[in-house]
């Protein structure tokens, strides 16, 4: 076979199995996660959720007005690393204001949550390869 043959063949090689599947990828294997917080029954909205593995990237959601979130990875890629990871949820949102006096203003708001969800965290939770559905129904009982 001629080298151009050879270059021809490799490149539709690749676009038969789509691009993600040639050369190498940046991205370690994840899965996907989302699930709803609620906090005494209630749903949690605008909580931080984050997934801390052993070793390697956090991945990070909100919550919406209905405590669903989804995990990012990263800006542009969805999903937490496969394995174990510690978990914190807050609900502390700090007060914004643009500098030039435009905008929204967002109002902050004091964490309601106890310290054993974000700063003393006890959760954890195992994420696996494919689509992963994590809950968290939190209290303030003990």
């Amino acid at each position: 076979m001629r080298p151009n043959t050879i270059v021809k063949l490799s490149i539709l090689s690749c676009l038969a199995i789509g691009i993600g599947g040639c050369g190498s990828s940046d991205t370690p294997p994840l899965g996907s996660v989302s699930g709803v917080v609620t906090f005494n029954e209630e749903p949690l909205a605008n909580a931080e959720v984050v997934f801390q593995p052993k070793k390697g990237r956090a991945s990070l959601g909100v919550t919406d007005s209905d405590g669903n979130y989804s995990l990012d990875y990263t800006g542009t890629v969805n999903g937490a690393l496969i394995g174990s990871h510690h978990v914190m949820i807050t609900s502390a949102v700090q007060p914004f204001s643009d500098e030039s006096g435009e905008g929204k203003d967002r109002k902050g708001r004091p964490e309601i949550l106890p310290d054993r969800y974000h700063s003393k965290s006890t959760l954890k939770a195992d994420v696996k390869a494919g689509s992963n559905t994590i809950d968290f129904g939190l209290s303030s009982k003990e």
